[in-house]
């Protein structure tokens, strides 16, 4: 069943599947850091009073669905998440205590969807997705080409 949220003057639905990947993609996500990276952004969603709803980080990307209020902008909501984390990562992990100029942790894009009717589809997708890789790439190794995805 769909919960429906209120503001002031408003009722919503707005649920959204963001993916972002580490700079130049490098196998960054791992150790310490992939077991701390859900606490992070779960702690950043809720200072925003943002709803992560589901969450999952690979070695080379991460995968949130995350539910926007309609008065917040998607890019400016995965821009705070990704800037904050950012800094985070390089003072938690990487040993950096000041001047984060010049340090980069995320590439500069991402992607989104909206979520409509195919939420539990949604968040099977990100649950399962470390053994759909795992599966697609055995394919690949064995010579035999992954299916293409459904559209």
């Amino acid at each position: 069943m769909r919960e429906w949220q209120s503001l002031s003057h408003v009722r919503w639905y707005c649920r959204y599947h963001v993916v972002f990947v580490p700079k130049y993609r490098k196998k960054a996500i791992f150790g310490q850091l992939q077991k701390s990276i859900g606490g992070i952004l779960r702690q950043l969603c809720e200072q925003q009073k943002i709803e992560l709803v589901e969450g999952h980080a690979m070695a080379d990307h991460v995968h949130l669905l995350l539910s926007i209020p309609p008065k917040f902008s998607v890019a400016n909501t995965v821009g705070f998440i990704k800037g904050k984390s950012a800094i985070r990562i390089h003072r938690e992990h990487l040993g950096r205590e000041r001047k984060y100029v010049g340090f980069h942790f995320w590439a500069r894009g991402y992607c989104v969807s909206t979520v409509g009717l195919d939420e539990q589809t949604i968040r099977e997708y990100v649950r399962n997705q470390e053994e759909e890789e795992k599966r697609e790439e055995q394919l690949t190794l064995g010579g035999l080409q992954p299916p293409s995805p459904r559209r």
